[in-house]
C-alpha cells in the first residue's frame, strides 16, 4: 500500500512510482504538512493526491481538536464551505442535459420572483437610485459569478448594505432566501463584470428544487451523493459520526487558535443554515470529494456510473467569462471561471506549477480542491481554519501545496 491502513479507500490505491509520481519528492509534501499542523500551525488537516485514478497518497496530520489531544483521522469530516458550490453547480448541468432548463434561459423564467431586475446606480442604500437592469439573469450568469448581486467590489457598498439589510440568510428555506433577495437591486449589470457572491448558488439551488421537483438536498442525496458512494457528504452529520468532525478554529486576539463561535462548531456536524444551502452548507471527507473530482476528471462517469456527460464536462471546466475584457476572476489575472471552479489561463502568471485547463476551487475554512485533466491529477487539502485579517493569522498554504504536489511528478 502506498498509505498507511485506516479508512477504506475511496478509489484504488497504487505505488507513485507506478503513475509517475516520485516516492523521495512526496516526501516533501507531508514535512512541509508536519510543519504546518505543529504546535504553532494549523490543528490539523488531510491531503490526498489521485493520479490516474488511483490514489497515491493519503494523509492525515496533527489533530482533529482543539485541545489538540486526538490525531487527526484520515476519515475525517470538514465543512466544505464554498466547495459546495462545484457540487450544486453539477446539479444545475444535470437539469441541462435533461433538456428541462438551458445555461442562457433567464432565470425568472422559472423563479417568476427575479423577473424585472433592477441595478442600484446612485443614492444610498436609506435613498437608493434605480433602474432596470438591460438584461435578464440568466443560469449561465448565476453559475459564472456574473449576475451583477453585491460582491465587495468597488462601488458595491450601498446594495451591499441593502442585502445586508434584506437579510436572506435568515431565511427558513431556499424559497424564502429568493423572496428576500429578490427585494434587493443588483450592484452592476448582469453579464458585465465578475463578482464572487454565494447568493447566487442559493438561487440556483432553489432552481433546482422547482425544476427537478424535490428539496435541494434530495436532490443531491439520490442523483449526485448516492450514486457516487459519497457517504459522508451531506448537510448535516449523523448523531453517530459527529465525533469525525474537526474543529474549526480562528485565530484570537492575543494570536492563539480559538475554536469559532459559529453554530457547526458549538455544535459539529449540525447544519449550517436554516436550508441546504448550495452556496457553502456541505460536510464531507477527503475521500468523498476525491470520488465526486474524479467523476470530473473521468468525463461524468465513476464506476460504472454516469452522472454528466463527457461534453458537459468538458463545457464545465472551459473558461466561460469571454466576454469580459481581460476575461478573469477578481482574484487572479491567471484565472478564468468556468462552471463551478476556477479555470488556468496563464500558468507563468500564476506563478507555480500546473496547466492550463486546471480546473479546483476553495473553501472558506482553508479547505481547496484542483483537478488537472493534461496531467490525470487530482490533488485535495482539507483544513478547519478561517482566516482573519487584521491580526496575526497563519499563513494560507493551499498553493503551497499545489507546488508540492505537482513537484513530485516525474512524468
Amino acid at each position: 500500500m502506498a498509505f498507511a491502513a485506516g479508512a477504506a479507500s475511496p478509489l484504488p490505491p497504487a505505488e507513485p512510482a507506478e503513475v509517475g509520481v516520485s516516492p523521495s519528492r512526496l516526501a516533501r509534501l507531508h514535512a512541509f504538512m508536519d510543519e504546518a499542523t505543529g504546535p504553532r500551525g494549523y490543528l490539523g488537516g488531510v491531503t490526498l493526491v489521485v493520479r490516474d485514478g488511483r490514489i497515491v497518497d493519503w494523509r492525515a496530520y496533527g489533530h482533529r481538536d482543539l485541545a489538540r489531544s486526538e490525531p487527526m483521522p484520515r476519515d475525517a469530516i470538514f465543512r466544505l464551505y464554498s466547495m459546495t458550490k462545484t457540487v450544486a453547480s453539477v446539479a444545475v448541468l444535470m437539469l441541462v442535459e435533461e433538456g428541462a432548463i438551458a445555461l442562457d434561459d433567464p432565470v425568472a423564467d422559472y423563479l417568476p420572483e427575479l423577473a424585472e431586475p433592477r441595478v442600484l446606480v446612485g443614492g444610498s442604500a436609506d435613498a437608493p437610485q434605480l433602474r432596470p437592469a438591460r438584461e435578464a439573469v440568466t443560469v449561465r450568469m448565476l453559475l459564472t459569478h456574473t449576475a451583477g448581486f453585491p460582491a465587495g467590489l468597488e462601488g458595491d457598498g450601498e446594495a451591499a448594505e441593502l442585502l445586508e439589510r434584506a437579510d436572506p440568510h435568515a431565511a427558513s428555506d431556499l424559497r424564502g432566501f429568493v423572496a428576500r433577495l429578490a427585494q434587493v437591486p443588483l450592484a452592476a449589470e448582469p453579464g458585465k463584470r465578475f463578482g464572487y457572491d454565494g447568493a447566487a448558488l442559493e438561487v440556483l439551488a432553489r432552481l433546482v428544487e422547482v425544476v427537478g421537483g424535490q428539496p435541494f438536498d434530495a436532490f443531491l442525496q439520490s442523483r449526485v451523493l448516492a450514486p457516487l458512494r459519497m457517504h459522508d457528504t451531506g448537510f448535516r452529520v449523523p448523531d453517530d459520526q459527529r465525533g469525525r468532525v474537526a474543529d474549526i478554529t480562528t485565530m484570537g486576539e492575543d494570536g492563539r487558535l480559538v475554536r469559532d463561535d459559529g453554530p457547526s462548531a458549538v455544535r459539529p456536524g449540525a447544519p449550517l443554515n436554516a436550508y441546504p444551502s448550495g452556496a457553502g452548507g456541505l460536510y464531507s471527507t477527503a475521500g468523498d470529494y476525491a470520488r465526486f473530482c474524479q467523476m470530473l476528471l473521468d468525463g461524468g462517469e465513476l464506476d460504472g456510473v454516469r452522472i454528466l456527460g463527457r461534453k458537459t464536462v468538458e463545457l464545465m471546466l472551459q473558461n466561460h467569462l469571454t466576454m469580459l475584457d481581460p476575461p478573469v476572476t477578481q482574484f487572479s489575472d491567471a484565472e478564468g471561471f468556468g462552471l463551478g471552479g476556477y479555470v488556468v489561463l496563464d500558468v507563468a502568471a500564476r506563478g507555480r506549477p500546473g496547466s492550463v485547463g486546471q480546473f479546483g476551487w476553495a473553501g472558506a475554512a482553508s479547505t481547496s480542491f484542483t483537478i488537472d485533466p493534461q496531467e490525470r491529477l487530482v490533488a485535495i487539502l482539507m483544513l478547519q481554519h478561517l482566516p482573519r485579517d487584521g491580526v496575526d493569522d497563519l499563513p494560507r498554504i493551499g498553493g503551497r501545496f499545489q507546488t508540492l504536489v505537482y513537484q513530485s511528478l516525474e512524468r
